[in-house]
């Protein structure tokens, strides 16, 4: 492969040789029968075929030699300000795909002609710095789902042992039974919210535009909780501006309510308060989910819309830290916008502006 290369590089050189020598020899040529020209017309000098011969040998020697020198040039030009840039970017570019995305390219701006390279570098290095992100993204995301998928299968394979002790008392086989139950509906929810994550992330999921009702909405997505608000004794207080109208998908949409809501009557006490307001105007619909739970601090709050992230980990059991990822992403799909006003032990209000048209 070596012996290859230099084979190929003597070719190159020698191209490059041939080409100089052939615009030196045809220059040098026109300038040499000019001043010739020129000389024997202004002078009357008659030039012998000796004289001529002699000048065409030294015309010869002149352009081989010129040709040579060039060639020279432009081959420690070439090495210094485009191979030598290609070299680092091939080299770079073949740790990429090795998996080191740390690697990055000092920038070529010293030698002649080598700042061209300098677009291509800060190119090649953005692109390393967002790959280096990404699978830092990745490992995390996988990280993440191991754990909260470990943790569940855990508890179903504990309590499926218990379960095959022959003098279990029935409560408590009801009791582990119904524990398993629980691991294997969260564990259902986990794969089917990280599926849903996954399709909307990578826009497998086409938002279908069509008009409708959305205070009805809202009421329908309302009421799918009532057992828990009757459960934890929850005051709901609404104001739903009547027929208000938007042109979105209902279904991603309801997934966006779903998620706030469940959020919402999850972290508020027994005998708390979940409010749910809809105003609009001709432009936007607005509708804000408050409660009366335990609220976050701002440094929670910069990162709740975070795959897996869970500020209260003692609701950790009740979620997998997807559902306001998935509620930002379907935001974002729909051209929305999504805020979150928390004050520690007061509660959360959540506002999503919803465009109508």
């Amino acid at each position: 492969m070596k012996n290859k290369h230099r084979v190929e590089a003597f070719f190159r050189a020698l191209q490059h040789f041939l080409v100089f020598f052939l615009l030196a020899a045809f220059f040098i040529t026109c300038c040499m029968l000019l001043f010739l020209s020129i000389l024997s017309r202004s002078m009357q000098v008659e030039f012998t075929q000796q004289d001529i011969q002699m000048a065409a040998k030294l015309t010869f020697a002149n352009v081989v030699l010129l040709s040579l020198i060039f060639s020279v040039i432009d081959l420690l030009r070439r090495k210094l300000s485009v191979e030598r840039p290609i070299r680092k970017i091939t080299a770079a570019a073949e740790k990429i795909m090795q998996g080191d995305f740390s690697v990055r390219i000092a920038p070529e701006t010293t030698i002649l002609g080598a700042e061209l390279f300098a677009p291509v570098i800060d190119c090649f290095n953005r692109m390393a710095q967002e790959l280096s992100g990404i699978e830092t993204l990745r490992t995390d995301f996988v990280a993440n789902v191991s754990h909260e998928l470990k943790t569940p299968l855990a508890v179903m394979q504990n309590y499926g042992t218990l379960l095959q002790q022959p003098d279990l008392p029935e409560q408590q086989r009801q009791e582990y039974a119904k524990t398993i139950t629980d691991a294997g509906r969260r564990l259902a929810h986990l794969i089917t919210n990280i599926l849903k994550l996954n399709k909307l992330e990578n826009q497998q999921i086409f938002p279908s535009f069509t008009q409708f009702d959305l205070t009805e909405q809202l009421c329908a997505c309302v009421l799918q909780f009532e057992d828990r608000w009757e459960e934890k004794n929850i005051c709901i207080e609404t104001a739903l501006a009547p027929d208000v109208t938007v042109s979105a998908d209902a279904e991603l949409l309801c997934l966006v309510w779903n998620n706030l809501l469940s959020n919402a009557f999850k972290f508020t006490p027994t005998g708390g308060t979940v409010g749910i307001t809809l105003t609009a105007d001709d432009v936007n619909a607005v509708v804000t989910v408050t409660d009366t739970g335990c609220g976050m601090s701002p440094d929670i709050g910069a990162h709740i819309f975070e795959k897996f992230y869970q500020g209260d980990t003692s609701h950790a059991a009740e979620g997998n830290g997807l559902g306001l990822a998935l509620v930002k992403r379907v935001v974002d799909i729909l051209h929305g916008e999504i805020h979150v006003e928390s004050a520690l032990g007061q509660g959360s209000t959540f506002t999503v502006k919803i465009r109508r048209n």
